[in-house]
């Protein structure tokens, strides 16, 4: 039986790692395809490489769906082929694969470790669960909130590299030992959902907000205040987190409602620790240091060239010379996960630099050029939900920002519009672990499967639209939120 049932899963796989390739084949040798025309009548042609990055982009979305091979492996099939096509030269390939974002992630882990190997991850878990009580939704809230609230300090990347190991420590608690739970599944995808929800409120959750208002300067002259972008994304960010809660509670309905002497074993443990030590206390200053001086970068001009990796990987430094962490805690660090973004990267500069994510964004938004208000705006949105699943979300809004400010002029809406309802859904990318660091981190408690995720993923993504909607047309507007031209 069980061998009948592994010939089974291995020919499911081989016929997903044929498809990817399938499609990769069929694309990069069928016929050139046509230009891309944007609504002043310029011509986006589509290079041999760009229809190449494409025919890859698929392939690594189909691999990674389906995990036919480890995340991580996906990722390196990604710089591997573009070597052996020509579609990009190896050393641009796979120079991505150390791109400073890379290292940012790599550094939110870390944090993360260095909270475990210190202890502070129990020490906030047992606090928060004193509050909490023995109701399991209710730690499940508890937890979506803690991350949510986050991501308002510091960078959803970091905030669930911190958030993960108290999560582990829950899950543990709730006695049911690695084997995959639903209870552990809403933990964790949950964590990831709302950290993205989370990080769409203030420009410190991520660098798409900085760079993004960035790009609305230089198209349109005007600034987006650090408190601007709290008074729009406040409340349609923690509508999300608490949509998230209820959801996890419906498709994840925990095998218990309560743990039974939750409270009073979790009292115990907290006794235990006893005081702060001095590694938890040199953690703790670190990453408040950490926080402090990327958050002060938004006021000082002096600290605006600091690059946040560098930041961040300060910090690494410090628990590696301070001895908190050793060299054997580097084997502790999921890999595999440092690779899948490595990947994402490289397969987001080849869409970018071969123009071929120009030319998605141009055919996909010429399409709204005629349409209401409403649908150009929501559909701007769902093209930068659908990329940023696949590529940065910093590249998705720089890609499709430009084409749809230009095509906005047409249809009477205002910019400002446009750039908020594409910086919801480029925070929020449900679907794919590559979408976001969070969802890769979540991933790494080996509790759901990517599949899971996925599945989950278009249900929330719809929901996230339709909220998206209903704010679009009542709370912005009475927010003072321009949406027409007049």
């Amino acid at each position: 039986m069980a061998s009948k049932a592994q010939g089974k899963i291995e020919w499911q796989r081989f016929f997903f790692i044929l498809l990817g390739l399938g499609i990769f084949l069929s694309i990069y040798f069928s016929s050139p395809w046509g230009d891309a025309v944007d609504p002043t009548g310029k011509a986006f042609p589509l290079s041999r490489e760009g229809k190449a990055s494409i025919a890859l982009f698929l392939m690594a979305g189909i691999w990674w769906v389906f995990e036919v091979v480890p995340i991580g492996v996906t990722s390196i099939a990604i710089g591997v082929m573009q070597a052996l096509f020509s579609i990009r030269s190896a050393k641009d390939a796979f120079r991505d694969f150390m791109d400073p974002s890379v290292m940012f992630i790599f550094g939110s882990v870390v944090i993360g470790l260095a909270f475990t190997k210190s202890g502070l991850t129990r020490r906030v878990a047992y606090k928060m669960l004193e509050l909490v009580g023995e109701k399991t939704s209710l730690i499940l809230l508890g937890c979506l909130v803690v991350t949510a609230v986050l991501t308002h300090f510091m960078a959803h990347t970091a905030a669930a590299a911190t958030v993960f190991p108290i999560l582990i420590a829950i899950n543990d608690l709730y006695g049911e030992g690695d084997r995959p739970t639903k209870f552990g599944k809403s933990l964790f995808i949950g964590m990831a959902y709302a950290a993205g929800a989370g990080s769409i409120i203030t420009f410190l959750g991520a660098a798409r907000g900085p760079a993004a208002a960035g790009m609305f300067r230089e198209f349109t002259g005007r600034d987006v205040g650090f408190f601007e972008l709290t008074k729009y994304m406040f409340l349609l960010g923690w509508v999300m987190v608490f949509l998230i809660w209820a959801y996890m509670c419906i498709a994840f309905k925990a095998e218990r409602s309560v743990i039974p002497g939750l409270r009073e074993r979790v009292k115990g443990l907290s006794s235990q620790l006893g005081a702060l030590t001095k590694n938890e206390l040199f953690v703790i200053i670190c990453v408040v240091l950490v926080v402090i001086i990327m958050g002060l970068q938004s006021f000082v001009p002096v600290l605006k060239p600091l690059d946040r990796s560098a930041i961040i990987l300060l910090s690494t430094l410090a628990f590696f010379v301070f001895k908190v962490l050793t060299v054997q805690d580097l084997e502790e660090i999921p890999w595999n996960i440092i690779l899948l973004f490595s990947g994402a990267m490289s397969i987001g500069f080849c869409l970018w630099k071969t123009g071929a994510a120009q030319w998605m964004a141009v055919h996909w938004l010429a399409m709204f050029k005629e349409s209401h208000w409403m649908v150009f705006v929501l559909g701007i949105a769902f093209f930068v939900l659908a990329m940023t699943n696949f590529i940065m979300n910093v590249a998705a809004i720089a890609i499709s920002l430009p084409v749809s400010l230009v095509i906005a002029k047409y249809l009477g809406v205002a910019p400002d519009v446009i750039l908020f309802a594409s910086l919801v859904t480029a925070g929020m990318p449900f679907m794919l672990l590559i979408g976001a660091a969070p969802n890769a981190i979540a991933y790494e408690s080996k509790q759901f499967t990517t599949g899971e995720f996925f599945t989950h993923g278009i249900i929330m993504s719809i929901v996230l639209m339709v909220v998206l909607g209903i704010i679009l047309v009542t709370v912005w507007p009475m927010l003072g939120m321009p949406i027409l031209i007049k």
